[in-house]
C-alpha cells in the first residue's frame, strides 16, 4: 500500500477515531442555514440570492453563455 497521510481518508486516522464517527451515523454538524437563528434566516432569504458570492459578474458575457448551455441541457 502505498504511503497516503491525508488525514480525511478514514484508512489513515485511528480505529476509535472512526469508530466514534460511525457511532455518530446521520448526525449534522452544529453549522450552517439550518442551524441559524430563524430572524438571521429571514434576513438572508429576503436577499434573494444577493448574498452569494455568485460565480459571474451580473449580465457578463460569461453568464449569458453558461446560462444558454445550461438551457440546452438534457
Amino acid at each position: 500500500m502505498a504511503d497516503n497521510t491525508n488525514p480525511g481518508n478514514f484508512a489513515n486516522r485511528p480505529k476509535e477515531e472512526v469508530k466514534a464517527a460511525a457511532q455518530k451515523g446521520g448526525e449534522s454538524s452544529a453549522g450552517g442555514f439550518a442551524s441559524m437563528d430563524p430572524d438571521k434566516q429571514r434576513e438572508i432569504a429576503s436577499q434573494g440570492g444577493q448574498a452569494s458570492s455568485g460565480s459571474f459578474e451580473k449580465g457578463s458575457d460569461a453568464a449569458k453563455e453558461a446560462g444558454r448551455k445550461g438551457g440546452q441541457s438534457s
